[in-house]
């Protein structure tokens, strides 16, 4: 979640206005890997490239539109053959994506994440999910159609919640089965539900408590595969603290003095609980 609109810095496009041979931004993938500049320790994406430069070991291509005044692809090889390395330009090697989360610029992340989401969308989408027939992009909307029923598929988006329940001076913080920091009750929204139901539907379920005064904090993509984080505050109205020990195997109440290891505020788990120290 940042605080200021990437749109500030990024115009959003599915078809460049026009192409030309100058070099542009590249978010280049390889099997979950991202294409980055190391110089002195600093990683640096998207890397700056010539489209020529890509040709031998391109597979996929979608245009992302154009960051800074620059037109912006985002570029999947082959990850059934290893890349070429000497095709690889000097000081760049492929870094997990997800190893680059908190060490990359908040909105260049964003967007490196939108472009891991179209390419995994892209190879997902290949055919129709209504009558199994090969599908294409649309050339005017970042979109698939059916060649043979014309079923439109779009990017999937998973919503989530993620809410800091607060008692007085107190936070409500969980520990996952497969986490090993505490964080904030979250969980998936349902069909039908609201995003409120949904947080007071997730609390109650993993925690056993009931909650009043749900207000929205913000929000944060995270593609891992294709979800969208939208974190609320609420305030604990009743019940006592019981885990289900499936999701969850602990939860207890923290002041700011006391929190155990919790993530960083390059998520937005982080950045709702530095909230709740600063107003605590």
């Amino acid at each position: 979640m940042s605080n200021t609109s990437s749109y500030n810095k990024y115009s959003s496009q599915c078809v460049p206005d026009n192409v030309s041979d100058q070099p542009v931004w590249c978010f280049v993938f390889n099997a979950g890997s991202l294409l980055v500049k190391v110089q002195n320790g600093i990683i640096n994406v998207p890397v700056k490239l010539t489209l020529e430069e890509l040709k031998a070991w391109e597979k996929t291509r979608f245009y992302l539109g154009r960051l800074n005044d620059c037109d912006c692809y985002c570029i999947e090889t082959d990850e059934n053959a290893a890349v070429d390395k000497a095709a690889v330009p000097e000081e760049m090697i492929f870094k997990k994506f997800r190893s680059l989360f908190g060490r990359i610029d908040e909105e260049i992340f964003m967007l490196a994440g939108k472009a891991a989401q179209i390419l995994d969308w892209h190879k997902k989408s290949q055919y129709c999910g209504s009558c199994g027939s090969k599908t294409e992009t649309k050339q005017d909307e970042l979109a698939k159609v059916c060649l043979n029923c014309s079923n439109i598929i779009y990017p999937k988006i998973s919503p989530a919640i993620i809410v800091a329940v607060i008692n007085g001076d107190k936070i409500l913080l969980a520990k996952g089965r497969n986490f090993k920091f505490y964080s904030l009750i979250a969980g998936f929204a349902e069909p039908g539900e609201t995003l409120e139901d949904c947080v007071q539907r997730e609390v109650f379920e993993e925690v056993g408590i009931r909650i009043r005064n749900i207000q929205y904090f913000g929000s944060q993509p995270w593609p891992f595969p294709d979800s969208l984080m939208i974190g609320f505050t609420a305030e604990y109205e009743s019940g006592e603290l019981l885990v289900d020990g499936n999701e969850i195997v602990s939860a207890d109440w923290f002041t700011k003095e006391s929190l155990p290891e919790v993530p960083n505020n390059s998520s937005i788990a982080g950045k709702i609980i530095d909230w709740f120290c600063d107003n605590s």
